[in-house]
């Protein structure tokens, strides 16, 4: 080409020309690299993580108690509370004070026979245990502890009649321990009045009992021949 043929207006045109032929190159290198870029992850092909999220699972209430319970967040335990010993009164029961008789259970058996022919004398065995909590004191002698022999209505004999001297026996019993006393009848009358000639039981049926203040024992029925 003649160089003088670029000069003037035909040198702009062949420029204008060179500069559409460049521009038309890049508009299509940034189609395909915009071509390119969309297959992956353009605007309109988001990725799966972001185009459907994973849907947020619902919770069981049942299993959240559950779940509450087990980390024992759903009630603290109890405290537990201290226990104090309490403090002896002064009604509380010492040991060697006098028994009461809630605390007494009195008792009488005849010996191994229940007929007494001619001379033989009936015995007896009186029993006191102490049921109580601790060791306490009863008067055992003759006349706080009596068995008393009747026929009927008639009294025949009692071994608190005409006691010679204080006829006070004090024990101490200790809890469970039965205070035994074995007492022997000499087949006479007794009287309060303590009269010198005593006469001598007929024969017949007798009852025994031991009393010891509002204490009774069961009924010992014996015979004399």
């Amino acid at each position: 080409m003649d160089p003088d043929s670029m000069r003037g207006d035909g040198g702009d045109v062949y420029w204008r020309r060179r500069m559409s032929v460049l521009v038309a190159v890049l508009v299509v290198v940034a189609v395909v690299a915009w071509a390119c870029s969309s297959g992956g992850s353009g605007p309109g092909r988001t990725s799966s993580a972001q185009s459907s999220p994973s849907p947020t699972p619902s919770v069981d209430p049942l299993l959240a108690g559950l779940r509450t319970l087990a980390l024992g967040t759903a009630s603290p335990s109890p405290t537990p509370t201290a226990t104090t010993t309490p403090t002896p009164t002064a009604e509380q029961k010492q040991p060697g004070q006098p028994c009461a008789e809630d605390d007494l259970v009195l008792s009488l058996q005849i010996g191994k026979e229940q007929i007494y022919a001619g001379d033989a004398r009936p015995t007896f065995l009186v029993t006191l245990v102490n049921t109580g909590p601790v060791m306490c004191t009863a008067d055992v002698g003759p006349r706080a502890m009596e068995i008393r022999i009747t026929s009927g209505a008639d009294r025949i004999w009692s071994n608190a009649d005409c006691v010679s001297g204080s006829g006070t026996e004090v024990e101490e019993l200790q809890r469970g321990v039965p205070h035994v006393r074995s007492v022997e009848w000499d087949r006479r009358r007794s009287s309060a009045d303590c009269r010198a000639t005593s006469a001598t039981a007929l024969p017949g049926t007798y009852v025994a009992t031991a009393r010891m203040g509002e204490l009774r024992s069961g009924k010992g029925v014996f015979h004399l021949r």
